[in-house]
């Protein structure tokens, strides 16, 4: 039996009295890699760590250019390192620039390096950089001396991701993968889930490796192997899963690889070669999956999944793992990630606990799929990244029936699958009973009701609510949850799908509105001390035409044919609304000189969120079609209140006599210049704002599709002209005896209005 040396020891002990020590981050990282470099007798050692954009760079280096340091950057899958990231595998060459995957960085200076040894430095599964030692003779590195390597990534993963990187990580970019990421994936299973991210952890890092008895160890391998085929066998009796059809079939041939003696007599020899039981079952499982891994056809990866689980559960057996502890800690909402599962390890979760599947590999007629399909679990498969992207706690959306995955999703998109949820889950009969009746007063005045929307998800919500139209489509959205900038096919693509499924009722499209706290990954806007108040929205649209006239385009081109509404937001000046008519106006030149096909009928409308329009109302009517007051962020911007502040927010009431005064203008403004005239925001969704809207003289409102129901109940039971004069005589009134609030409740309590 050879010898291991106590190298890989001295190397970590060392490594931990670095990590210990008040270094600077670039020098605590630039002795870490000497250490190592010297503990190997390596003349190359490198750190590549993985950023939140893909990209794997040099963070630190002992032996090549240290010039290339935060200068050399690889793709994830590009070139050796990015092979190990993409692969989380090690990767061990007697001559690294033979491998196809090769690739030259002229400024590291590495040419003269030929052996290569590389491990992905993980941390719960996740990928989040390359640890490398290089020399300049051909040769293989040994067994001992790539456990080595992997044991000092473990120290390395912990640096990162504690945080301690971002000191020296350049600005604009992360190393903590915090932005929000939308994956495309394949929907497996229906269903929605919202929840937060469990990362699926089945391997056991095995430090103890040499046995000191051959035959107690082969015993400890006995006794771990008849427990794991009891709790298979109790997995198979659980009534929770249905005694027949084809996920039956699955756990039943599971059962019997468990039981497989050639795997077992592999385990043994290994043993007898001088390793514990849990090393020993590690590296079979390893040449194992090493075999199968360059297999395609997809009936033997699946087995290799099955082994693959098999051999975890046996970790975890032998080093005291309980099956049952996977449970525990687990949020009530979790979203299992995976790259692969065995079908039974999905078992081992408690199902009230679980609401969703998102898997990188596997397909439709997998093991882990069908078993998910059995429980009622929403399943994406094909998520390819979700794993790497994701931390334990991430807020997560699992959308199976369009093959989806938020992570980490900005508030309005989670807001948009809360609603659907809700409306999926309530369906309230007094509500349902409403869909189809018209939105009239008692004293026959016809409120619109529109909704809000922004996501492809929305619009199963248009016809479930009994909507008259969407009177915001929140066009940013499709930007913020893109990880590149969408080209103009996309986004015209993409218009055209919300026109098609509204099928004839009304859209107003909102131009772009980013800025602020709408952030958009790859766009690198300036970092502001007022962000609401600054570069966003109009403002930068303007700045940047090209952005607005490419998504003006694709709403004339998707529109071919049809009305087409469109919408400016955070207006200030008239003058702006004259610049963005003559941008369109030469998109519309365009397109006819190209015979493009026109909308029908342009609407050009303004939202009205800034208060300086107050003092311009009159010209503003008489410049656009229509007027759709933003009612959250011109409160905001009245009261001088940052709803995003806690402490300020709920200072000041909507309902207040200012703020209705300041609507009232705005209404009686519209009514003089017969300018048609919404309103959006959260006032417009609850019943009580929103009757004091229709007493106000609003005539149209839009609001979450989930509110629709209730105002409309409200309205059902609403003399509008009796709440007019109730209204405008307390906004009259220069000594107010009570809250306007106090007062519509009253109202309402005393005419059987439900609020």
């Amino acid at each position: 039996m050879r010898d291991l040396s106590a190298g890989p020891r001295v190397l970590l002990r060392r490594l931990r009295e670095l990590m210990a020590e008040p270094l600077d981050p670039q020098e605590r990282l630039d002795r870490i890699v000497r250490q190592i470099a010297s503990n190997m007798v390596a003349e190359v050692c490198s750190v590549y760590v993985l950023r939140s954009d893909g990209v794997l760079e040099l963070y630190a280096t002992e032996g090549l250019n240290p010039e290339a340091v935060h200068l050399s950057q690889l793709k994830m899958g590009q070139g050796l390192v990015g092979t190990i990231a993409a692969s989380a595998q090690p990767l061990n060459l007697s001559d690294a620039q033979a491998h196809p995957a090769f690739r030259y960085l002229p400024e590291t200076g590495e040419e003269i390096y030929h052996s290569f040894l590389g491990v992905p430095i993980l941390r719960a599964g996740r990928t989040l950089g390359v640890l490398v030692v290089q020399n300049k003779a051909s040769r293989t590195y040994r067994e001992d001396e790539v456990e080595a390597l992997e044991t000092t990534a473990m120290v390395i993963a912990e640096m990162i991701a504690t945080g301690e990187l971002k000191k020296i990580t350049k600005p604009g970019l992360e190393l903590d993968l915090t932005r929000a990421v939308t994956i495309e994936g394949d929907g497996y299973n229906e269903g929605i889930g919202l929840g937060h991210v469990i990362l699926h952890e089945p391997r056991v890092v095995v430090t103890n490796l040499l046995n000191e008895d051959a035959e107690s160890e082969v015993r400890r391998l006995a006794e771990a192997l008849g427990s794991l085929r009891i709790s298979i066998d109790d997995m198979l009796s659980r009534r929770d899963v249905a005694t027949e059809g084809e996920h039956r079939e699955v756990l039943e041939t599971y059962r019997m690889f468990a039981y497989d003696q050639g795997w077992v007599r592999r385990m043994e020899e290994a043993i007898h070669n001088g390793l514990t039981a849990e090393a020993a079952v590690e590296k079979v499982q390893s040449d194992t999956k090493a075999r199968m891994m360059r297999l395609t056809d997809p009936y033997l990866r699946e087995r290799m999944h099955d082994f693959d689980d098999l051999a975890n559960r046996l970790l975890r057996q032998l080093t005291g793992f309980s099956g049952r502890s996977i449970g525990e800690g687990m949020p009530v909402d979790a979203i299992i990630f995976a790259r692969a599962m065995g079908a039974a390890e999905l078992l081992d979760y408690p199902r009230e606990r679980l609401r969703g599947l998102v898997l990188e590999d596997g397909a439709v007629t997998s093991h882990v799929v069908i078993v998910a399909r059995a429980m009622g679990i929403p399943v994406v498969g094909q998520a390819v990244g979700a794993v790497a992207l994701a931390e334990n706690g991430d807020a997560a959306i699992i959308d199976g029936d369009d093959g989806q995955l938020h992570l980490r999703p900005v508030s309005d998109v989670l807001k948009a699958y809360e609603e659907k949820v809700r409306l999926r889950a309530r369906r309230q009969e007094q509500f349902r009973a409403l869909r189809d009746v018209d939105p009239v007063t008692k004293d026959g005045k016809r409120i619109s009701l529109m909704m809000n929307a922004g996501l492809i998800v929305d619009l199963p919500h248009l016809p479930e609510s009994g909507a008259d139209g969407i009177g915001l489509f929140r066009t940013e959205l499709q930007f913020m949850i893109a990880s590149t900038m969408p080209k103009l096919e996309e986004q015209e693509a993409f218009y055209r799908n919300v026109i098609r499924q509204a099928d004839g009722l009304p859209i107003t499209f909102r131009a772009l509105d980013i800025g602020g706290d709408k952030v958009v990954s790859y766009f690198r806007a300036h970092e502001e001390e007022n962000p609401a108040l600054g570069w966003r929205a109009i403002r930068l649209s303007l700045d940047r035409p090209g952005l607005l006239r490419t998504q003006l385009r694709a709403l004339l081109r998707a529109s071919a044919d049809a009305e087409l509404r469109m919408m400016l937001p955070m207006v200030t000046e008239v003058a702006e609304i004259h610049a963005v008519r003559d941008l369109l106006q030469k998109e519309v030149q365009h397109l006819s000189k190209f015979g493009h096909s026109l909308p029908r009928k342009l609407q050009f409308g303004a939202m009205l969120e800034v208060p300086a329009l107050m003092w311009q109302l009159d010209e503003l009517m008489a410049e656009v079609d229509f007027v759709s007051v933003g009612s959250n962020d011109l409160f905001q911007f009245s009261m001088a209140a940052d709803r995003g502040n806690a402490r300020v927010s709920d200072r000041f009431d909507m309902l207040g006599r200012p703020f209705l005064r300041i609507l009232r203008d705005i209404v009686r403004a519209a009514e003089r210049n017969k300018t048609p005239l919404t309103l959006c925001g959260e006032m417009a969704g609850k019943p009580l704002s929103a009757m004091a809207l229709i007493g106000l003289g609003f005539r149209s409102v839009s609001m979450a599709p989930t509110s629709i129901g209730p105002v409309k109940a409200m309205l059902l039971s609403l003399d509008a002209d009796r709440l007019t004069e109730t209204l405008n005589a307390a906004l009259d009134d220069r000594q107010p005896r009570e809250p306007v609030r106090e007062l519509l409740t009253r109202f309402a309590a005393e005419n059987g209005i439900p609020v």
